[in-house]
Formats: structure tokens, C-alpha cells, sequence
């Protein structure tokens, strides 16, 4: 063969190379985990920096301070299923700073009998942080407070929603399984009792400092289990009986609200991924066959909406709920490498006619993850979405793929 024609082959098979999608690996999720540590929790909570540019390092705001709470909650989760996995120092560090976190978003909103000890903020961050004004300016139509924790003082983000509980609950849950350290699980008893007495104590309704309710949780008996179940497992003192007799009245009833969503495939998409979580610890948490069969009951109707929406994170909560099945987690495996292809930051993506189309904005089956419209979580974002984004200039901060990464590993659906 001639050297040119081998210079073209070799040429060939690089390109070929390229176009391929690469291994979900640890390498991966560890510069993840590095990048969010350096750029995504300033004040302890996560958050997303602003550019200057598309092509700028130099970080002029943040942003996306309403979602602090649930991602942190999903963070400390991936976290903590890292520690399980690896037993890495610095996973279990990780750890601690996201459980200060969530403390700090409760610590901050004071402990007034109504409005604190319980009362969970969406965000904070100190009044002589220069980046302070982004995020009140973003958020203000939720309500801006001040407040101190350990001694100093910080703004906070009010109009706290069922989102934020749902997620810190999730987290919480996680973490006092996969962090068998005494110290952790004090601490996480600690926030689970304080939050849930909170909830308790005000009939289930947020209500902010000016005692406005920013929302309630009445007509979800489904998130009122999970964050009952997730208090009788870390404290069964307190909250054992509490949860019995809430199941009692509850548990059949836990379908309804899941039956109505599930009814829109395309709408408030987000609402799946607050149902997949609050699932998550209802079901492995429950210690009686009748009610898991009745909570499964429930998880079943969703599993049907979503379950070809090429979702990882659904995916492994599937595989955690329900047992290994290989064509699942083959997907899950390459959704992972695949978005391991979409850039980091919020670039405007338009796939009309790229894709076909049924109805207004909306493709007719799910994008693949790789042209997906950037968000701060992908899958809590509908994939039939066809154009959306930004400038480029708002990172996101990849808990989307590290979660489902490293639960994939603790449920052995990756091995590595």
C-alpha cells in the first residue's frame, strides 16, 4: 500500500473515532464532580456561573439560584452513591459540603415557630458576596429575606416550592444509606427531623417570614410518604408511628396524583423527575408487601408515560426499583456516553427539520441526548423539545450525568 493511502485510512479512522460516542467513565465523572466544586458552589449550594462570552473563562454573575435546594439534593445523592462505590475521601467530602449546604438553607430562615427550624430556603448567599446581585436580581419575584448562619450574614430566596423539599428529601435519604459513618447520619437525622417537624407542625403548607404559603403539600400523598418514610428510616423515634398512621389513611390514594400527570406526557415535564424521586425512597424504603405492592402500583403508571423517552436517570431509578433488565440498562449506558457529546453550556439549539415534527415545537419521538437543549438538568427536560437555549454563556454543572453514573455503578448496571 502506498504511504499516502495510509495516511488516508489512519485519517479515516480518527474521524470514524470521533463521530463514536465515548465510554461513560469515572475519569468522566470525576472532573464533573472537580468542576462543581470549583465553579458550581460558591456559597455551598449549587448554582450556575455566567461568562462573559461563550468562549470566556471569567465568570461575571451566577444564575439559576430558584433550583439551589434540588440540585444540591441530587449533588449529595450522586455523591454519596460515589462514597458507596469508591469509598473516596474526597467523595465523602463532597458529602459534607452539600449537607452543610442544605443545613445553611434551613439555618438561614430563622426559628420562628412558624416560619423556621424547617423552613427551607431555594438559595443563599452572603451580603458581601460580589456575585450577591445576579441572583437576587433573578430571583426577586420569590422573595428576598435576610438571615445569619454561624454568625454571618446572608440574603435568601423565599417562595420555597414542593421541588426544593422534594429534592434535599431525596438527597437526605440517599446519603444516610450509602454514608455508613456515625457522624453523617447524626447529622442527616438532625435536617430530616427538623424539616419534617416543620412540615408537620404547619399542616404541610410553606410559609414564608411575611407568612405568605408559597405552596403546600396537601394533595400529594405520595411526597408526604416519601418524606415521612425517609424520617421514620433515620429517626423511627420520632416518625415511626407518624408514618404508620399516615399510611394507613394514604397509601391507596398515592396513585391519583401520579394517574393525573402521567395523563400529559409533554407538559411540566419536571414534574416526572420530582415523582421518580419521591418514588425512589417510598418503595425501597417500605418495609410491608401490601404497600409496596400499592406504591408500585403507582411507580408502574409512570414507568408506562416515560419509559422510552430515552431518560438515564429514569432509567436507574427503574433498575434500583425494579432489578436488572439488559436491554434498559444497555440504553442507559449509551445515553450516558452520549451525552458526554453535548456541550456544557447553554448554547441556542434548533432541531426543526433536523427532526420530524408533531405539533407546535414538539418532535415526533425523543431527540437524541446529544442534541437535547441545554438545561441545568437534562432529564427533567421534555425530549421532545425541538429549539431552545441561550448564549452560550450560562454553565451547567453536570449533576445530570453523574448521578445516573454513579448509581449505575452501584447497581452494577456499569462496571469499571
Amino acid at each position: 500500500m502506498s504511504r499516502r493511502f495510509n495516511r488516508a485510512l489512519a485519517a479515516a479512522v480518527t474521524l470514524a473515532a470521533l463521530a463514536l460516542p465515548s465510554p461513560a467513565s469515572e475519569q468522566d465523572a470525576l472532573g464533573i464532580s472537580n468542576t462543581i466544586q470549583q465553579r458550581h458552589m460558591p456559597n455551598g449550594t449549587v448554582i450556575d456561573p455566567i461568562f462573559a462570552s461563550s468562549s470566556s473563562q471569567q465568570i461575571v454573575a451566577y444564575t439559576r439560584g430558584a433550583d439551589s435546594a434540588i440540585w444540591t439534593g441530587h449533588y449529595l445523592a450522586a455523591e454519596a452513591f460515589r462514597y458507596k462505590v469508591t469509598g473516596s475521601p474526597d467523595a465523602l467530602a463532597n458529602v459534607g459540603t452539600a449537607l452543610r449546604g442544605i443545613r445553611s438553607l434551613r439555618v438561614v430562615t430563622g426559628s420562628g415557630y412558624l416560619t423556621g427550624s424547617g423552613l427551607l430556603a431555594r438559595c443563599l448567599m452572603p451580603t458581601d458576596w460580589p456575585f450577591a446581585s445576579s441572583i437576587m436580581h433573578g430571583e426577586a419575584g420569590h422573595g428576598i429575606f435576610n438571615g445569619t448562619v454561624d454568625g454571618k450574614s446572608y440574603f435568601w430566596v423565599g417562595g420555597t416550592s414542593r421541588d426544593q423539599y422534594s429534592g434535599v428529601f431525596f438527597g437526605l435519604g440517599v446519603a444516610y444509606d450509602m454514608v455508613d459513618q456515625a457522624d453523617v447520619r447524626a447529622f442527616i437525622r438532625n435536617e430530616v427531623t427538623e424539616l419534617l417537624n416543620f412540615l408537620l407542625r404547619n399542616d404541610w403548607a410553606v410559609i414564608m417570614p411575611d407568612f405568605s404559603i408559597s405552596t403546600v403539600f396537601l394533595q400529594r400523598p405520595d411526597q408526604q410518604l416519601s418524606f415521612l418514610q425517609v424520617g421514620r428510616t433515620v429517626n423511627p423515634d420520632t416518625f415511626e408511628s407518624t408514618y404508620e398512621d399516615y399510611r394507613s389513611k394514604l397509601a391507596l390514594l398515592v396513585a391519583a396524583p401520579i394517574g393525573i400527570e402521567s395523563l400529559d406526557d409533554y407538559g411540566s415535564y419536571f414534574k416526572f423527575n420530582l415523582d421518580e424521586i419521591n418514588l425512589y425512597n417510598l418503595i425501597r424504603l417500605e418495609d410491608t408487601r401490601k404497600n409496596r405492592k400499592r406504591y408500585r402500583a403507582a411507580y408502574r403508571i409512570l414507568r408506562d408515560t416515560i419509559r422510552n423517552h430515552g431518560n438515564a436517570h429514569f432509567n436507574m431509578i427503574d433498575a434500583a426499583l425494579m432489578g436488572p433488565d439488559s436491554s434498559r440498562d444497555a440504553e442507559t449506558v449509551a445515553l450516558l456516553q452520549d451525552w458526554l457529546l453535548r456541550p456544557r453550556r447553554d448554547f441556542f439549539v434548533d432541531n426543526r427539520g433536523k427532526y420530524p415534527q408533531c405539533g407546535s415545537g414538539r418532535a415526533c419521538n425523543p431527540i437524541p441526548v446529544h442534541d437535547r437543549i441545554p438545561t441545568d438538568f437534562l432529564w427533567q427536560r421534555n425530549p421532545f423539545d425541538l429549539a431552545g437555549g441561550g448564549a452560550g454563556t450560562i454553565e451547567s454543572a453536570g449533576i445530570d450525568y453523574i448521578l445516573p453514573y454513579w448509581m449505575a455503578r452501584f447497581y452494577q448496571v456499569i462496571a469499571e
